[in-house]
């Protein structure tokens, strides 16, 4: 916000002295406070269109802008920056707007409408979601949200990977168990089984069911039978558990469907009138080393089976069927050799490969006692999303994942998310809004709270901490369009703990409410108000509760 309106500025005074300005400049808040509150290279960008040297052109515009009572001081610093130096009531006009405009703040139409679908998670139905699947979720859904509140129409999609060579091993691994609970020895389990606990459950729920009458089946209508029941069962474990970590999903797409529906067949069909696919030993190929590929890929085997690319490409090509402008999938890092097929298709398709976005979360490590936990689904050495959540709570799980980059691997310290102290960031931020709470909730008791607060306040706030304060609440509107243009939601983490500080460092040095001064006590009373508006916002944007008390 503050950034607009200083560059609004610095543009209405170059228009005024008939300026060119062909080439778009900065404003930016220097990493050195001794330079300013802000600083722009507009002289600099701008010096050689207009023949000027940059100091010389720096000097003009200073001399213009020196006559806005928006800045303290104006000065020329370096090769031609201008660093601004604010005065407090252009941070409390600021702080006026932000104020007025309530829970409603830091939306925008930034987005214009685009409509954008988000994929993530998409795990195999064969086992409760793991913690990198939580993973997915929390950046996944964050995202989603700061994209909604600043203009896009964005969605979020699941898609189900219920056809294909792991669910026939499910399946399996279901009757082995099955037997089990009947008498059979099945003797050594299969290594390529799943294992997990979850298996003996699902087994014992259908054999309380109709375990006998599975087994009178034909092999053929039991294996459905066996797919279908521990599908279904599994799916919606996986829903719950996405549930309780507060997300949720605007679509199920499942893979099985699709192939019934026949869309696998008229992806196949397009790639041939594409005159882009060949016959080679017995099977069909895609030449998509013709498209960017580093090598053509296989789309039906010799058996007359298709790979699992097919089915992908089929998902895809809904989502452009469906009228979605952006495609986003949100993969692990093991994904990366899939792209490139994919983008290969869409351009032999016609379609713009650009459309499609893929970000890969790193892995994630779990430490507990300062040691990894090692985690193998076929292993039956999981830990689950549940687990996760039961353990540390949603709250900071939640925060854990979202905080690192996309990019970084991520190692998740058990042990700082139970900490009920400062060094623990969600804790922290958290205790930040729990103070704000109590602070206004004991201004209530003691009827220092008034019925609405005069606008004349707000000149009361010239504390350094104060301003701060005000800055901070200001750069949330630039911050979710910069998180929703670069996909980087790691960005509320930090704000959120740089703002916290801010308020624990004022809380320790000022007193907000005094019987000295009653329009101090409300002015600091109505920034705390206003401030416990915008930590709201951002925790919900992080699906983080906003704690009144801790």
């Amino acid at each position: 916000m503050i950034k607009e309106i200083i560059h609004a500025h610095i543009t209405e005074v170059i228009d005024k002295l008939k300026l060119k300005r062909e080439r778009e400049y900065s404003v930016e808040i220097p990493n050195n406070t001794e330079h300013g509150d802000f600083s722009t290279n507009c002289a600099m960008i701008l010096a050689k269109d207009n023949k000027k040297a940059p100091k010389s052109l720096a000097e003009a515009l200073i001399k213009e802008l020196k006559k806005s009572k928006n800045y303290k001081k104006v000065e020329l610093a370096g090769p031609g920056f201008i660093n601004f130096y604010l005065s407090p009531s252009f941070y409390q006009r600021v702080f006026s707007e932000i104020r007025a405009t309530g829970a409603e703040y830091a939306t925008s139409d930034f987005g214009k409408g685009e409509r954008v679908l988000l994929e993530f998670v998409s795990a195999n139905p064969t086992g409760p979601l793991n913690i990198v699947s939580a993973r997915a979720a929390a950046f996944g859904d964050t995202l989603y949200r700061v994209m909604r509140r600043v203009g896009f129409d964005p969605a979020r999609e699941f898609y189900i990977n219920d056809a294909g060579n792991q669910v026939d091993i499910l399946a399996e691994s279901l009757e082995l168990r099955l037997r089990e609970i009947q008498g059979d020895r099945i003797g050594e389990f299969p290594y390529e089984a799943y294992h997990g606990e979850y298996v003996k459950h699902l087994a014992h729920k259908l054999n309380a069911t109709d375990g006998i009458r599975v087994f009178m089946m034909t092999e053929k209508d039991r294996m459905e039978r066996l797919k279908d029941f521990a599908l279904s069962e599994l799916l919606e474990m996986q829903r719950n558990s996405l549930e309780r970590f507060d997300v949720y999903f605007d679509g199920w797409v499942s893979e099985k469907t699709l192939r019934a529906e026949g869309v696998v067949e008229e992806v196949l069909s397009y790639l041939t009138e594409a005159d882009c696919t060949y016959e080679k030993e017995e099977a069909i190929w895609f030449a998509s080393s013709k498209y960017g590929d580093d090598k053509d890929r296989v789309l039906m085997k010799s058996d007359g089976s298709i790979t699992y690319f097919v089915p992908d490409l089929a998902y895809h090509l809904t989502k452009i069927q469906r009228g979605f402008d952006t495609l986003i999938d949100i993969f692990g890092p093991d994904h990366h050799g899939y792209v490139p097929r994919i983008r290969a298709a869409f351009r032999a398709m016609g379609y713009d490969d650009e459309m499609l976005e893929i970000i890969y979360l790193q892995q994630v490590n779990l430490f507990e006692s300062g040691e990894r936990v090692k985690m193998s689904k076929r292993a039956g050495k999981i830990v689950t999303m549940d687990d996760l959540v039961s353990e540390v709570g949603k709250d900071a799980a939640r925060y854990f994942f979202i905080a690192r980059k996309a990019n970084a691997h991520l190692n998740f310290d058990l042990e700082l998310a139970l900490k009920q102290n400062n060094e623990n960031p969600v804790y922290y931020c958290q205790y930040a809004h729990a103070r704000i709470c109590s602070i206004i909730k004991k201004a209530r008791k003691d009827k220092v709270w008034p019925r609405s607060f005069k606008k004349d306040l707000v000149k009361k706030l010239t504390k350094p901490e104060e301003l701060a304060i005000i800055q901070r609440l200001a750069d949330l509107p630039e911050l979710l369009e910069l998180i929703a243009e670069y996909r980087e939601p790691h960005r509320l983490a930090t704000y959120l703990e740089e703002l916290s500080a801010i308020i624990h460092r004022y809380y320790a040095r000022y007193q907000i409410v005094s019987a000295k001064s009653k329009e101090l006590s409300l002015a600091r009373l109505m920034l705390l108000d206003t401030t416990k508006t915008v930590m709201g916002i951002v925790f919900d944007l992080m699906g983080i509760s906003a704690p009144e008390k801790m």
